[in-house]
């Protein structure tokens, strides 16, 4: 009886590590890859509605001479669109390393789906997103989160050299996802 539960509680351990060891190889794979699924009427048009925002457009914004003027005024010297201090609020996981970015990623993409919603390789499938959406998959374990209003305040605060006041909630649902429910 005792070996049967070593067995057992070894076996749960093992599948409990190799959970989080998947999780830790989530890489950024880009918008552009939520596109397929997300871009219909019927579920809401997520995608379309992301691309037409200021944050599908926050990489190609730092290109323009309004942002390289407010750049330097930051104290950002050179091209805003190289700088740490500027890719931080512009790009999807400007401080992630290159092996946790897929080939698909792009940085012109601007701030993508993956800044609320983690890394996609491992829920970008259809059968992961149906089971995530049934409750039947475990968010952490493709590294699924669930977007939340925390993440809008880690660039839309006073640190930010344009800054004006904001508004959470507002903001919140201008982005909400008419279909979606993350």
């Amino acid at each position: 009886m005792k070996r049967s539960a070593l067995v057992t509680l070894a076996l749960m351990l093992m599948f409990a590590v190799s959970l989080f060891a998947q999780a830790d190889k989530a890489q950024y794979i880009g918008s552009i890859k939520c596109k397929m699924c997300h871009s219909s009427k019927a579920k809401g048009n997520v995608y379309g509605i992301w691309a037409e925002s200021g944050h599908a457009k926050a990489f190609a914004t730092l290109a323009t001479e309004e942002s390289k003027a407010i750049a330097r005024k930051a104290g950002v010297e050179g091209d805003p669109q190289k700088s740490q201090k500027c890719l931080k609020c512009h790009v999807t996981a400007a401080d992630a390393p290159a092996t946790a970015k897929a080939a698909t990623f792009k940085h012109d993409e601007g701030i993508g789906c993956e800044v609320c919603h983690g890394p996609g390789s491992l829920y970008q499938s259809m059968k992961t997103m149906k089971a995530l959406t049934a409750g039947t998959q475990d968010a952490k374990a493709v590294s699924f989160i669930k977007g939340d209003k925390t993440k809008c305040v880690k660039c839309h605060n006073p640190e930010s050299p344009t800054y004006k006041p904001f508004k959470v909630e507002e903001a919140w649902k201008e982005i909400a996802h008419p279909a979606g429910k993350s």
